[in-house]
C-alpha cells in the first residue's frame, strides 16, 4: 500500500487511499523490512548523478555488495536534450502523482532522472533513525 494517484489521472482521484496530495509518513504499513514510505507520496531525491547505466563493474546491478554512487555531473546531462544543460539525479520510489496509466517505474528499486533545479509538490527526500536515537528520544521525553 503507498500513497498513489487512485482513479483517472489527471482529473479524478477517488482518494482511495484518504489523501489527494501528501500523506504523513508512517500512513501505511510498513514493508517486509520494516521501512516506511518506500514507494509513493513523494518522489526520493538521491545523492547519486544520474548515469544511463550502472558503473561497468557491475555486472548484476541489483546485487552490488556496495554503493554504485552514480557518475558525475556533467555527464548526467541528456545529449537528446543539449538546450537543457542543467544536471540530473536520480529519484526512486513515485509519488502521489503516480497512476497506473501514467507512471511506469513508481517501485523502490527503479530509477529515473530529473534536472536538480526543478521543485515541485510531490518530490522529496528520504532520512532515517536508528533505533538507539528512538530510544534515546523516548528516554528522555522528546518527541521521535
Amino acid at each position: 500500500m503507498a500513497n498513489v494517484w487512485n482513479g483517472d489521472f489527471p482529473w479524478r482521484n477517488s482518494l482511495a487511499d484518504g489523501f489527494a496530495r501528501t500523506s504523513p509518513v508512517g500512513s501505511f504499513p510498513p514493508n517486509g523490512y520494516g521501512l516506511y514510505d518506500m514507494a509513493g507520496n513523494v518522489w526520493e531525491w538521491t545523492a547519486d548523478w544520474y548515469t544511463a547505466r550502472h558503473p561497468a563493474d557491475a555486472d548484476k546491478p541489483c546485487c552490488v555488495s556496495t554503493n554504485p554512487v552514480g557518475g558525475t555531473a556533467e555527464g548526467s546531462r541528456d545529449p537528446s536534450q543539449p538546450q537543457f544543460p542543467i544536471p540530473r539525479k536520480v529519484i526512486k520510489g513515485g509519488s502521489h502523482l503516480c497512476a497506473d496509466s501514467y507512471c511506469l517505474r513508481y517501485r523502490p528499486a527503479a530509477r529515473r532522472p530529473q534536472m536538480i533545479d526543478t521543485g515541485m509538490s510531490h518530490l522529496g527526500f528520504r532520512s532515517s533513525a536508528t533505533r538507539w536515537w528512538r530510544r534515546a528520544r523516548r528516554a528522555a521525553g522528546t518527541p521521535v
